[in-house]
């Protein structure tokens, strides 16, 4: 099974209470993503591989530990997984995003697929899958699979606010998959949104309805 953890550093916790206000606007909302988004990929990369390499400092020759080369890819789940994706670029710049897009039938709730954009080497990095809520689990799921497909198999799913189901989904659907957020919530209610979450991330993030 993989890891489920809650990052619950101070100043993650702080911004996501800000991001939970109803009151906070569209900039606000982006700027403050982004900077807990900046601050999970820190914690979420602490087991990337190091290998020892020899540096010239301005006083003598010595071998310290640089990141062994272990390619990144950060794959948001569109549309509201792009808000995360700056936040990785700008602690790993170099790492490939790729992108899935799938919207929610609003009549089952269920996800459905319609975009899916990866690198062509997607089998030989680690993936940061990405999407502010995990809800139902549904959409995350849907994405792995998609991934899954294309040879990928090293993943982790980070995401702002998750619901219990939707870890239990996630978990019982792909057990090898590590699952960081920054909060637990409490339930889903009857239309399928978090409580008491932070309402429709896509929503405000881009300014639309």
């Amino acid at each position: 099974m993989g890891t489920f953890q809650v990052l619950d550093h101070p100043l993650i916790q702080h911004k996501l209470t800000i991001i939970r206000n109803r009151d906070t606007g569209t900039k606000v909302f982006r700027e403050v993503v982004n900077e807990i988004s900046t601050l999970m990929a820190y914690e979420v990369s602490r087991d990337m591989p190091l290998e020892d390499v020899e540096v010239t400092t301005p006083i003598v020759k010595t071998v310290k530990k640089q990141l062994a080369g272990k390619k990144v890819a950060i794959v948001p789940i569109l549309r509201a997984g792009l808000g995360m994706v700056d936040g990785f670029l700008n602690l790993i710049p170099a790492a490939k995003v790729g992108h899935i897009g799938m919207y929610r039938d609003e009549e089952t709730l269920q996800p459905v697929e319609y975009f899916v954009k990866m690198p062509a080497d997607i089998d030989q990095r680690q993936i940061f899958v990405v999407d502010p809520m995990l809800a139902t689990g549904g959409s995350a799921i849907m994405a792995i699979d998609a991934l899954k497909q294309r040879g990928a198999n090293n993943f982790k799913f980070m995401c702002l606010v998750a619901a219990p189901e939707g870890v239990k989904a996630l978990q019982e659907a792909h057990p090898d998959v590590d699952i960081y957020t920054a909060a637990l919530d409490d339930s889903l209610n009857e239309d399928g949104y978090i409580v008491p979450g932070l309402g429709d991330a896509g929503d405000r993030l881009f300014g639309t309805k």
